[in-house]
Order: structure tokens, then C-alpha cells, then sequence
């Protein structure tokens, strides 16, 4: 999944209140380097064809990263996908623990 492109608006813009997207995302992937947080394990920069035809590099993150990276976004853009992100992770935990309950059948 394309997170940003020099050549077109950033994805990450979308959740933002930012005028500068591309600051905003430059800024964001230093702030979480410096809480110790490695962005380069979730977000690769791929050379990937530009709008004027040549390769540009461009973060990129699958969708494991771009979870993280809306998590760590504090905009109230960004709060429906965090709270579906819970909703969903909660959900999940009361689907695994039924099913240890129950040893792997799910009572309907």
C-alpha cells in the first residue's frame, strides 16, 4: 500500500489536520524513531513510478503498518479508526478466549 509519493498529497494527510502533509509524515516518522519506535520495520521506501514517469522513493507500509501508523496519529480525523481498531481487537479477544473455553467449539 502507498503511504506517500513526492509527486502527489501523502496518505497520511488524510488524517490530519495538517496544511503540509509531507512535514506532517516527515515529522511524524521522527518523533516515533526518537520514542523508540522503528519505523524503517513497518514502513519501506520503494522506488515507485511517479506521476512524471520515473521512479520516485515512496514509504510504503502493509497493512500491519498503516495500523500502527494511524494509531500513533493524534488528530480526531484519526479517532473512528482507532476505535474500530479496538472494536475489532476486542472482538478478536472474545472470539480466542470462547474458544479455549469452550476447546475450539464456539457455542452459537
Amino acid at each position: 500500500m502507498r503511504l506517500t509519493n513526492r509527486e502527489e498529497v501523502p496518505r497520511s494527510g488524510v488524517l490530519t489536520d495538517s496544511s503540509d502533509a509531507g512535514a506532517y509524515w516527515r515529522k511524524l516518522k521522527q518523533r516515533l524513531g526518537a520514542e523508540g519506535c522503528e519505523v524503517v520495520t513497518f514502513c519501506r521506501g520503494l522506488k515507485l513510478e511517479a506521476p512524471d514517469g520515473k521512479p520516485r522513493a515512496t514509504d510504503c507500509a502493509n497493512t500491519e503498518g498503516l495500523f500502527r501508523i494511524i494509531q500513533s496519529i493524534p488528530s480526531s480525523k484519526a479517532e473512528p479508526f482507532k476505535r474500530w481498531l479496538t472494536q475489532v481487537g476486542y472482538e478478536r479477544v472474545k472470539e480466542i478466549k470462547t474458544r479455549l473455553l469452550f476447546g475450539g467449539v464456539v457455542p452459537r
